[in-house]
């Protein structure tokens, strides 16, 4: 009785959450995305401003991605609240070690006010989103799932601001139990990726993928990008770049290494965390111990959490 009477609370939670995410307010949700100025490097606090000025140069720059697989159904976007505000993002499934909850990869700022040091609040993953053009969860392919915790690392949270610090720990996992249609879980019923705590030396290929909503781009449609990732100069080369001209809302989308475009699968390697004004790129954090030890608590957490260690 006393499993069913804590699971009672929690689904009573996931229902508040799902309904919260009106049609209405997730249209109007704003991507929270950085864009930076390449020539002053990064500020000590950078605004989200949603959008980028492309570029040139790369291999697959910002194409609909029409293949399925996996991917496709592995990943979606992410809504959630912050400071009063409504935002959208992007994130993936990772492989966790657990049968009553899941794992979401996406990025810190989609998770937790680097500013103001909260967490977001009303967080919701909705995969394989343009599956479903009317924006409800009712209507996707597969439902909504809603986090229980948000896990970042304490390099993070104690940035002050979007600074090289954050952008060094820009990684979040969200914990999210039963849902969907059926009250399942997440990674039985899209898939799951691995993930890799490894650094991917430059000329890795790698595949980023998201849901851009600015300029060309409508929110709706799953892009992706496809290239050699090279480290960014204008971060002391402590972070990825990939040629990419994708903009906000894409956010927390997953970078894959060792992707199969038959299959859609691959190894979760880094997410979207920024970009730079004029500057066709996208950059994502270096995956490494700090990123396994922030996936570690994940794995084990249930409630909001800050990591350490790594």
């Amino acid at each position: 009785a006393v499993p069913a009477q804590a699971a009672g609370p929690a689904r009573s939670e996931h229902d508040r959450i799902v309904a919260f995410w009106t049609a209405e307010r997730m249209a109007s949700a704003t991507p929270r995305d950085f864009t930076l100025d390449p020539k002053r490097g990064l500020p000590p606090a950078a605004q989200p401003v949603g959008r980028a000025k492309p570029g040139n140069g790369g291999n697959v720059t910002g194409a609909s991605w029409t293949k399925g697989g996996l991917i496709k159904e592995a990943s979606g976007k992410v809504f959630f609240t912050m400071g009063g505000t409504t935002y959208v993002c992007s994130g993936a499934v990772a492989t966790d070690t657990r049968t009553n909850y899941s794992l979401v990869l996406t990025a810190a700022h989609c998770a937790y006010d680097e500013t103001d040091g909260a967490f977001a609040t009303n967080w919701m993953f909705y995969p394989d989103y343009d599956e479903s053009p009317t924006r409800t969860c009712a209507n996707t392919a597969y439902g909504c799932w809603t986090a229980s915790g948000l896990v970042v690392h304490q390099g993070y949270t104690t940035a002050g601001g979007f600074n090289q610090q954050a952008t060094l720990h820009d990684w979040a996992f969200a914990v999210v139990g039963a849902g969907g249609k059926a009250s399942t879980q997440l990674d039985t019923t899209v898939g799951s990726f691995p993930i890799s705590f490894s650094a991917l030396a430059d000329g890795t290929k790698v595949y980023a993928f998201g849901y851009p909503a600015a300029q060309k781009y409508r929110g709706n449609d799953f892009v992706y990008c496809a290239g050699p990732t090279f480290s960014d100069p204008y971060n002391d080369e402590l972070t990825y770049g990939v040629t990419c001209d994708m903009t906000g809302g894409s956010s927390g989308g997953p970078w894959l290494s060792g992707f199969d475009e038959g299959t859609g699968s691959g190894t979760l390697s880094s997410v979207n965390s920024y970009g730079y004004s004029g500057v066709k790129a996208m950059h994502g954090p270096k995956f490494n111990t700090k990123t396994q030890a922030t996936y570690s608590t994940a794995d084990s957490s249930t409630t909001n959490t800050i990591a350490s260690g790594g």
